[in-house]
């Protein structure tokens, strides 16, 4: 007699799984505002006499060397955030006048610093092959940054290009104020118009699309959201925001945008800050990692599973779910996500294999454009003061009427 027998197939448990996809893939995380703790509570002096230490385990913030290596995080982008410099919140007086560059400079240059200290751990990334290199070869967490708000340039497409330069590799249009450029979420709910993009905002667009700066929607009115959607020629990025639908904060996402992000080939990176998350339909006031995988579903069910990711901003946010207290977490959030159902394939491309896609997009499109020689923006708000000094006007003309030569027409409104 003889017997048939059935090889039944090994089932991986979640942690069996992650630890499969950690080999290929890293988990990144599009926006950690550790830098501006430096800023605010060291004034960027990482010598010991400040007594900070980035290895020590005992960091009360959310971010620390031991937290990420705890977390498994791979790559990193910081953000070299400055706060919005006008008169009010909802000023519309882009003159004034403020040391924004200067201070934004000082971020980047932090990181990099940051880095050097710690250069065992930690390697900047220029590009998305980097960082994927920096992970998989190395070992090391790559380190790439974000600035956040395009008030941090000053009205000036040329800082954009400065940035990228630099090692900026997105750009938010607004932070919780206006600029030449865009309309910013906050303007709208404290009662301004929607105005959306400006001409000039639009012009911006293209040229981060020609360098192959990423443009990041988080932080912008709806109408902005709709009319970059409209313009762009690369995918888009919300560092650092949820679903509307489960929480309509106007920092959040509504479905209608998500449609079009998915046409975009763009992704939505899910904010853990609780009040960006909050359930109204639930009675408890608590906030937990539930919640936030409530925002990763509906992200993926409305826009696909290849346009969901982590933007945490963790050491930006004065509280966070439970579940989900710092940089050490993001294994516990997968593993539950893969416990609701989502498969590994799905799991890859949430932990980083989106936003890195995108990345590399962003990259293949200024490519292409500057193949193409798409011609440099030399867009200039209108409303700019172009202040010199008394003397100016007896210096050698460039050419008959040169001083006379005002031709720039309004690109502001």
């Amino acid at each position: 007699m003889s017997f048939l027998w059935k090889q039944s197939k090994v089932e991986l448990t979640p942690e069996q799984r992650l630890e499969t996809l950690l080999k290929t893939t890293p988990i990144v995380d599009t926006h950690n505002d550790f830098p501006y703790l430096l800023r605010i509570q060291l004034h960027n002096i990482l010598s010991p006499e400040t007594k900070f230490d980035f290895n020590d385990e005992h960091l009360l913030n959310h971010t620390s060397l031991p937290k990420i290596k705890k977390g498994r995080l791979g790559v990193q982008f910081f953000s070299a955030y400055i706060e919005c410099r006008y008169p009010d919140g909802l000023s519309q007086d882009f003159n004034h006048r403020t040391p924004i560059v200067r201070d934004t400079i000082e971020q980047i240059d932090v990181v990099e610093r940051l880095i050097a200290k710690y250069d065992k751990d930690m390697k900047f990334a220029w590009t998305s092959k980097q960082a994927w290199d920096i992970y998989q070869k190395e070992g090391k967490l790559a380190i790439t940054i974000g600035v956040e708000g395009l008030h941090q340039c000053d009205a000036s497409i040329a800082m954009v290009r400065k940035y990228f330069d630099l090692g900026v590799r997105y750009i938010t249009l607004t932070h919780n104020c206006d600029n030449p450029f865009a309309t910013a979420a906050s303007s709208v709910t404290a009662g301004l118009e929607d105005k959306g993009l400006t001409e000039l905002g639009k012009e911006c667009i293209g040229e981060m699309n020609r360098i192959g700066m990423l443009v990041d929607l988080s932080h912008v009115s709806y109408q902005t959201m709709i009319d970059t959607l409209e313009v762009t020629k690369s995918p888009v990025i919300f560092s650092h925001s949820s679903a509307f639908a489960k929480c309509p904060h106007a920092r959040n996402v509504k479905d209608d945008v998500l449609l079009k992000v998915k046409e975009n080939r763009g992704v939505v990176q899910v904010n853990f800050y609780p009040a960006f998350l909050k359930n109204p339909e639930k009675k408890s006031d608590k906030v937990t990692i539930d919640d936030a995988i409530d925002h990763i579903f509906h992200i993926a069910e409305i826009a696909g599973w290849e346009s969901v990711g982590l933007g945490s901003d963790f050491d930006g946010i004065d509280n966070v779910p439970e579940g989900l207290e710092d940089v050490s977490k993001y294994p516990d959030l997968l593993i539950k996500v893969m416990e609701r159902g989502a498969t590994d394939s799905q799991i890859q491309g949430l932990m980083g294999g989106n936003i890195l896609r995108v990345w590399k997009e962003n990259e293949d499109v200024a490519k292409k454009l500057q193949a193409n020689n798409e011609p440099i923006s030399e867009g200039v708000w209108a409303g700019r003061n172009w202040d010199a000094h008394a003397r100016s006007e007896k210096l050698p003309s460039l050419f008959q009427g040169a001083y006379e030569l005002f031709f720039r027409k309004d690109t502001s409104t």
